[in-house]
């Protein structure tokens, strides 16, 4: 990709000359969000979406220290009163207050730059609200006087980072499974499927099986020491003493981003339908957790993968609504469209999201649409990227599309804003 230019000594009045301009990249989803620059190749900063913050901050008054903290470390340090929070739901801005306090990070730690000096990509889930969607243009027009936004949608992205106008994007992340249509540069908003079946789901099958177990899931912030151990031996681990009270929200945390680490070392996805005496002589894994305990995993690391293409695997939520298998949503997805374009979507098949990195995702996803789709029609999945891409899809999109020199021309300028207000978004980012 070329450099990105930073002069905006081009802008004038608002309006943007045909030079190519860079912009900042913003790119918010569940778990984390992905900051960088127009032009590079990846990110420079995957910061997570939660945020701590000191809840009796007014009344220490301490201003040496700040209300929010941000990133992987700050918001590990236990501490007395510190809540973690996101500031999304449903994927989309609920809380304007942690959204606001993260950008102003953002622009001070890790940007350092003034935020009235670059235009602003940012990603946005497909079934926006309006009303959100004005707000963000409202609050980075008027409080980070931004000379530039625009607002694109993640499925596009995606797909426009994979070099493809139509495509069928299958987003499985923490919170949701989604997937999206789109057609020649657009998307089809009718024919969105979404499901709550996801990488959350599996974080509470993995914690039903370890509690199961008997094993004592103590998140890493509560161990002070630990010795080696056999196999299933007892662990010989000692707890720290003189840690503050911490809240339930940081203790839920820390014990949240334990069993992600589980799930991304020891569940798999299995090639075909997960059988019991099959997959009892598949190899086992070995995981140790932080008091030191180590044990190894067979089939039960096949059985929690296998709630993603079969519900009825579950034993956590078994009845809970919005339920779609990833197999599913995707040909629901496909048969909400018009007929005439369905071969188009299943040709151009494209997955991403965190939880599409597990091991067989994308080899079991294929296997379970050849058996769906009439054969008439291509399966063709486009998965060959490395995960790390794979992951960071929608941002390399908007860094691709916020670095072309003829895109200055779809930007909300400045002085659009201020003539057309915040409704231009509906317009100028369809």
């Amino acid at each position: 990709m070329a450099n990105s230019n930073l002069n905006w000594s081009s802008v004038c009045g608002g309006l943007y000359s045909g030079e190519e301009i860079g912009a900042f990249v913003f790119d918010i989803g569940s778990y984390s969000t992905r900051l960088g620059v127009a032009g590079e190749d990846l990110p420079k900063y995957d910061i997570p979406s939660a945020v701590a913050y000191d809840e009796n901050y007014e009344e220490k008054k301490d201003t040496q220290k700040s209300k929010y903290s941000f990133g992987d470390v700050e918001i590990r340090v236990p501490r007395e009163g510190v809540q973690i929070q996101t500031f999304l739901e449903d994927g989309m801005i609920s809380n304007w207050d942690l959204f606001e306090a993260l950008v102003d990070h953002v622009y001070a730690k890790k940007f350092c730059a003034a935020s009235n000096e670059y235009p602003v990509l940012m990603s946005e889930p497909s079934w926006n609200l309006r009303a959100k969607r004005e707000k963000v243009t409202e609050i980075m027009f008027e409080k980070y006087e931004i000379p530039g936004f625009y607002l694109a949608k993640s499925a596009l992205l995606t797909a426009f980072a994979s070099g493809r106008p139509t495509a069928l994007v299958v987003d499985v992340g923490s919170k949701q499974t989604s997937v999206v249509p789109v057609y020649e540069g657009y998307v089809l908003c009718q024919g969105i499927v979404r499901s709550t079946l996801a990488g959350d789901t599996l974080i509470a099958e993995s914690q039903k099986l370890l509690e199961t177990m008997n094993i004592d899931l103590a998140p890493i912030y509560t161990v002070k020491s630990k010795d080696p151990v056999g196999i299933n031996e007892q662990p010989k681990w000692t707890k720290k003493t003189n840690l503050p009270n911490v809240t339930p929200s940081y203790h839920n945390k820390m014990l949240y981003d334990l069993l992600c680490d589980f799930n991304s070392q020891v569940v798999q996805i299995p090639e075909t339908s997960y059988d019991d005496s099959l997959h009892d002589n598949a190899p086992a894994v070995s995981y140790e957790f932080p008091t030191g305990f180590n044990s190894e995993f067979g089939n039960e690391r096949f059985r929690i993968g296998e709630c993603l293409f079969d519900p009825r695997q579950l034993q956590v939520m078994r009845n809970a609504q919005g339920m779609l298998s990833v197999s599913l949503a995707v040909t629901t997805c496909v048969g909400m469209c018009d007929v005439d374009i369905r071969s188009n979507l299943y040709s151009s098949v494209i997955v991403t999201g965190g939880t599409t990195m597990l091991n067989g995702f994308t080899d079991r996803l294929q296997y379970e649409l050849q058996r769906k789709i009439p054969p008439t029609l291509k399966l063709k999945m486009h998965n060959s990227q490395p995960n790390i891409q794979r992951r960071f899809s929608a941002w390399l999109g908007g860094s691709i599309l916020g670095s072309l020199g003829c895109f200055h021309q779809l930007w909300i300028s400045k002085q659009e804003y201020e003539e057309g207000g915040k409704n231009c978004v509906e317009r100028k980012c369809p």
